[in-house]
């Protein structure tokens, strides 16, 4: 073989880009191939000791040191600890835990109250259950129930507890430890009544058992609780009879009605109550209890109108739906979808618009029976209400005294409730007759103030702000609205009955967000604690 043919290359490798020149030995070993993260030759690193394997996931990486770490990282010494003040109301204190992580939540600073053995978890979960269970069967927003139901298993120590609750439904788990496995138990909420009473007295139970220096145990507990569901109503049936009727009266008032609307409005509201229990007795769903209730009230003023007695008509039938407007759902239901609890502000709003429907089938009915035997019903009298201050104002206290009545107070709380009814309907009637604001504007406002004093009264007893905003929003419920839409719509004026009742729900609207905004300006203003109380309930809500 000649010299030339000796430097031809033999095979198409020897053309590759990654031949090595001529003169260059290479290893034969895998192992000896270079690489970028290889480190130099010479330089030496010292690696830390560790218990983890090299390449494990929980080791420190190599050049990490502690003492020149960013202000990034989580100290050594771990998160700051959060101190809340102690003489927050401890609806305040539960809130801001349960709106933080669960690991960076403090823990409780005092011996559970408890044997020595520890507390017994079922026991606690259980009491904690039947107490929210109560709260939510009586009204209240999800939030709070939540709050209450946390406050519970803290006072026992628990304080690795998740509460969660949706419109029927409560659950909490409980978990001791990262390594042992979490305790659950759930309830469900099937019945749900309106006793301002009993709800008062489950807050004065879990304030109690919030207080540092009471020592209440378990079985003294579920003694107190068994009481509460013994307890009797305060008010008989016929008080709670009388008071509908007082209250559909004194809202024929509040629309322009005189002494003999005044009347009327009572009787069919008193009948349309007896009918509504005589329905609840046979077992028939609230739907019709709610469509029975609304018929005797629109009977009673299309019979007036046919027999050409020179009174109001449109004021009885609005006075009789003042007293079925389901307002205390309708604020539940807002306030649980402005803090969040969607599921349970769907379910709650879906509710009222059952129980709106049923309304509205009753008095359909009737002023559609009333329009065909000649009936004169004027939609129209709706823009002629005259303000009478004196009248008015007197009317809307009695109206918000009545509805305390109805939701089953305690009678320490009706005389603020009754002044705090007044002075949302003076806001109203000073802005919308004197100011000529709009009536969803002039609605918002004074919601708005029913919830900043109810809030105001409540923290001062440490009690639910329900019975003190709940009746007082009663003068300011669309009834008006609702009754002159409904006509329009049984007198073939699809268009104008469906504006009139685009109003009434824009009402009902500003009503519910009002009270919770009235609520939440209340708290933002509060003395809430101390400074790194503050920071940390804004730095855990996403800001």
């Amino acid at each position: 073989m000649t010299e030339a043919e000796d430097r031809k290359p033999q095979s198409d490798e020897a053309r590759m880009a990654f031949t090595p020149p001529a003169g260059i030995e290479v290893g034969d070993s895998e192992s000896e191939t270079t690489s970028e993260f290889a480190l130099p030759t010479g330089l030496d690193v010292p690696q830390p000791p560790s218990s983890e394997p090299e390449g494990s996931a929980f080791s420190a990486p190599g050049g990490y040191s502690v003492e020149d770490a960013s202000p990034a990282f989580t100290p050594a010494t771990g998160i700051p600890r959060i101190s809340l003040t102690k003489d927050l109301p401890w609806q305040d204190r539960m809130r801001t835990m349960l709106r933080m992580p669960v690991a960076e939540r403090p823990a409780p600073e005092r011996m559970p109250k408890v044997e020595e053995e520890g507390p017994a978890v079922p026991r606690v979960l259980d009491l904690t259950l039947r107490i929210g269970e109560l709260l939510l069967a009586g009204g209240e927003g999800a939030e709070d129930v939540e709050a209450a139901m946390f406050a519970v298993c803290r006072s026992y120590g628990l304080d690795r507890c998740e509460p969660n609750v949706t419109f029927t439904l409560l659950s909490i788990s409980y978990q001791p430890s990262l390594v042992d496995d979490p305790v659950s138990a759930s309830r469900t909420v099937r019945r749900r009544g309106t006793d301002y009473t009993r709800l008062a007295a489950v807050y004065q139970l879990v304030d109690d058992l919030s207080d540092p220096e009471s020592h209440i145990s378990l079985e003294e507990a579920y003694g107190r609780l068994a009481e509460m569901r013994r307890n009797r109503h305060p008010y008989p049936t016929w008080v709670l009879t009388s008071a509908s009727g007082l209250l559909a009266g004194a809202a024929s008032v509040l629309v322009g009605g005189d002494l003999v609307v005044f009347v009327a409005a009572m009787l069919g509201a008193m009948l349309g109550d007896r009918l509504a229990w005589l329905c609840a007795g046979r077992g028939l769903p609230e739907f019709y209890q709610f469509t029975v209730a609304a018929m005797p009230p629109a009977a009673i003023g299309v019979a007036l109108t046919l027999t050409h007695v020179d009174v109001k008509a449109s004021a009885v039938i609005t006075g009789g739906l003042f007293a079925l407007l389901p307002g205390r759902a309708l604020v539940a239901g807002v306030q649980d979808g402005l803090t969040g609890f969607y599921i349970t502000a769907s379910a709650r709003l879906l509710e009222v618009m059952y129980f709106f429907v049923g309304i509205v089938v009753g008095v359909l009915v009737i002023l559609y029976f009333g329009v065909n035997l000649g009936a004169k019903l004027d939609p129209d009298a709706a823009l002629n209400i005259s303000p009478r201050p004196y009248w008015q104002i007197a009317a809307s206290m009695l109206l918000s005294l009545t509805f305390a009545v109805l939701l089953q107070q305690e009678r320490s709380t009706v005389l603020a409730v009754t002044l705090n009814g007044g002075v949302a309907w003076v806001v109203y009637g000073a802005m919308h007759y004197t100011g000529e604001f709009s009536p969803v504007a002039a609605t918002a406002v004074a919601a708005g103030l029913v919830g900043l004093f109810g809030q105001l009264m409540a923290r001062y007893r440490f009690a639910s702000a329900l019975p003190y905003t709940t009746a007082a929003i009663g003068p300011l419920l669309p009834g008006s609205a609702t009754y002159f839409g409904l006509l329009s719509i049984a007198q073939n004026n699809v268009d104008k009955g469906l504006v009139s009742l685009a109003t009434a729900a824009s009402l009902a609207m500003a009503i519910a967000i009002g009270v919770n905004l009235g609520s939440e300006i209340s708290r933002l203003f509060l003395r809430i604690g101390s400074p790194e109380k503050r920071r940390a309930a804004k730095r855990t809500r996403g800001f």
